[in-house]
């Protein structure tokens, strides 16, 4: 691709990002880097100025081969076109390929899927633009092209994008709503848990209360940001860990994980700027919890009743 500068600029990567090729700044950097990038026929710097005449040529790479197995899975597609396409992820499905769970992915699942995926956003995490938790069930957004990653990556990176989860804590939560502004960084005592700590990133959680179900309490929860754990650390933070999570709270034999499910997601079309709402419902077995949940508060209640007589 060969471009002539009609306007000057102060780097090399900002005038490349100015045009609008579908690549984000931090990939220019890295092809300029690699020496895909040239000015007039020399190998610059990203911080070389461009000026009016300047030409300027750039290569994009061939993807590298992804070393990772593409498998058939049942993975429910909520929206689609042709540049994205918005998940409903299972819980107990990893995001990407890590160790000791290579196969079995979502990265897995969207490959078999989407052939063309490798080299959209990263080797090992072809079009995934966000994550959620293994455990955590509900939406995602997977990007199709270099162009739709890097334009929904900015939208998350700005905070326009909207997510919504529903959760179940332990006891009841006694206000109605609320904001929890803690930073999240790793746990001092424990490096494979996150916690609230003052030197950590900013993290900001809004919370809704529904309902109270037999000393648990169903929350509408909106991360403002998208720290590792934030909902699950933020929960057990003021004293309400979410049921199910043995990492920040205790076990419980009616489900294998936490309950989470991310329910919501808003955003801008990356093309067209249309708002694109996808939804999801609670999934069965998390569905099946607030059912024995809200048998046993009717008991609780007919014999609080019966004692009284």
């Amino acid at each position: 691709m060969n471009i002539v500068a009609a306007v000057n600029a102060n780097r090399i990567d900002q005038f490349l990002y100015g045009e609008e090729l579908g690549l984000s700044r931090e990939y220019i950097k890295k092809l300029s880097n690699q020496g895909y990038v040239l000015l007039n026929g020399g190998r610059p710097k990203v911080s070389n100025k461009v000026r009016i005449g300047d030409r300027i040529s750039i290569t994009i790479p061939l993807p590298k081969t992804l070393d990772v197995v593409p498998e058939s899975m049942p993975i429910k597609v909520v929206y689609e076109d042709h540049c994205l396409v918005v998940v409903d992820k299972p819980a107990g499905v990893s995001a990407h390929p890590g160790p000791g769970h290579e196969r079995g992915t979502l990265v897995n699942a969207l490959l078999y899927m989407y052939p063309d995926l490798p080299g959209i956003g990263g080797i090992q995490r072809p079009g995934i633009i966000h994550r959620l938790d293994r455990d955590t069930s509900g939406l995602m957004v997977v990007a199709k092209t270099e162009k739709a990653h890097t334009n929904i990556s900015q939208q998350f990176k700005e905070r326009l994008v909207v997510k919504r989860y529903i959760a179940l804590v332990t006891g009841i939560l006694k206000p109605q709503k609320g904001l929890i502004n803690g930073p999240i960084g790793r746990d001092r005592t424990n490096r494979k848990r996150m916690a609230v700590v003052a030197d950590g990133k900013e993290a900001l959680t809004f919370f809704w209360k529904q309902r109270v179900l037999d000393n648990h309490t169903v929350v509408d929860v909106k991360p403002e940001t998208g720290r590792t754990h934030q909902i699950r650390v933020h929960m057990a933070s003021i004293g309400h860990p979410l049921f199910g999570d043995y990492t920040y709270g205790t076990r419980n034999s009616l489900l294998p994980h936490h309950f989470l499910h991310a329910y919501s997601l808003t955003f801008r079309h990356p093309d067209n700027g249309k708002v694109i709402e996808a939804s999801s419902c609670l999934p069965s077995n998390l569905n099946l919890i607030l059912n024995e949940l809200t048998k046993m508060s009717a008991v609780n209640e007919t014999s609080k009743d019966h004692k009284g007589l």
